[in-house]
């Protein structure tokens, strides 16, 4: 009898807590067609994935969404890879030595990429993508308000948002954090967690409002980021980390003012669909990785067995950027 080649992976369980972390020795997994056997030597965590709304209560599953590694084996139908290429991608069950990825939604690792900054751009950066430019349309000199700058998604939006060529202002509980964030080119800092920002954006934007705003936060701020708005301003709700899953809105401005109110998850999405932003990101954004213009900003790089002490520091909101997981064993 064949042995059966095992790997350590963590695993997850949610409860209306949020997640509980398991780790497993369970068999290393097998690239389908279009597929992509990666030994992973990083992949970093995103609040998201540990909240209670994430997954079914009581249902162990594996943990983590996006990584980077060497490909080991490639399934069928797959061209464009192979075996010891570096990729990056999201990922189900990225917590993990092995992990499969799509081959529609890996990308070539950038040579000027460490693992740990590969490891943070799939996700955060591919959901930015999604918000500032294949929905927000984002142009050069307009404004740009995140709620919650400092998370892994509120800073991708940032140094997104810069290479664009827009102006950003973001909010954040702690000035310290937005402190950190000035050198990424942070316009405006505004050191508050309630829903009190809007007359603070629309002075910075000379009455104008925001042209485009992404809400990590949820529904808490929905209603005041409604009142700073810009005239045919966008709205992205990509997070809901308060918990408060109903807003107040104000038809009259949505109507007067032309807004567009849109949400980023990947959860209802199919495979195809959430490989269609692939390419243009590849094109548009990777070489501006390759060139240096834009580089991850990374928090903290834990070790493997330190996942549940990660998972605290990012749920405590202590965080400023990306945590990375580093794999056993990573070169």
């Amino acid at each position: 009898m064949t042995e059966v080649a095992t790997m350590q992976s963590f695993w997850m369980r949610m409860s209306e807590a949020g997640g509980v972390l398991e780790q497993r020795e369970v068999p290393v997994p097998t690239a389908g067609p279009g597929q992509l056997l990666v030994r992973l030597h990083a992949a970093s965590l995103n609040r998201g994935e540990f909240l209670a709304s994430h997954g079914a209560s009581g249902a162990w599953r594996p943990a983590g969404g996006e990584g980077a590694g060497r490909v080991v084996d490639v399934g069928n139908a797959v061209s464009g890879f192979q075996v010891g290429d570096r990729v990056m991608g999201r990922c189900a069950g990225a917590f993990a030595e092995y992990a499969l990825m799509e081959a529609a939604e890996a990308m070539a690792v950038p040579q000027a990429l460490s693992w740990e900054e590969a490891a943070s751009i799939p996700l955060a950066f591919l959901v930015a993508f999604d918000m500032l430019v294949l929905q927000g349309r984002l142009q050069p000199g307009e404004w740009l308000l995140v709620n919650g700058v400092s998370s892994g998604v509120g800073v991708a939006s940032l140094q997104l948002g810069k290479a664009l060529g827009a102006r950003v202002i973001g909010t954040s509980g702690s000035a310290d954090k937005l402190a950190a964030l000035a050198p990424l080119g942070l316009d405006v800092a505004l050191p508050t967690r309630a829903a009190d920002f809007a007359p603070a954006v629309l002075q910075a934007t000379e009455d104008k409002g925001a042209n485009l705003v992404v809400n990590t936060v949820g529904g808490s701020v929905f209603a005041e980021n409604l009142r700073a708005m810009a005239f045919e301003g966008r709205h992205a709700t990509v997070g809901h980390v308060d918990g408060v899953l109903h807003a107040e809105l104000d038809l009259e401005a949505l109507h007067a003012r032309r807004l567009t109110l849109f949400g980023v998850s990947n959860k209802l999405r199919t495979k195809a669909q959430r490989a269609s932003g692939v390419p243009r990101f590849v094109a548009e954004v990777l070489p501006l990785f390759a060139a240096g213009r834009i580089r991850p900003r990374i928090d903290q790089v834990v070790a493997f067995a330190e996942l549940p002490a990660a998972k605290a520091r990012m749920e405590a909101g202590a965080h400023v950027g990306k945590i990375v997981l580093r794999m056993p064993g990573a070169d």
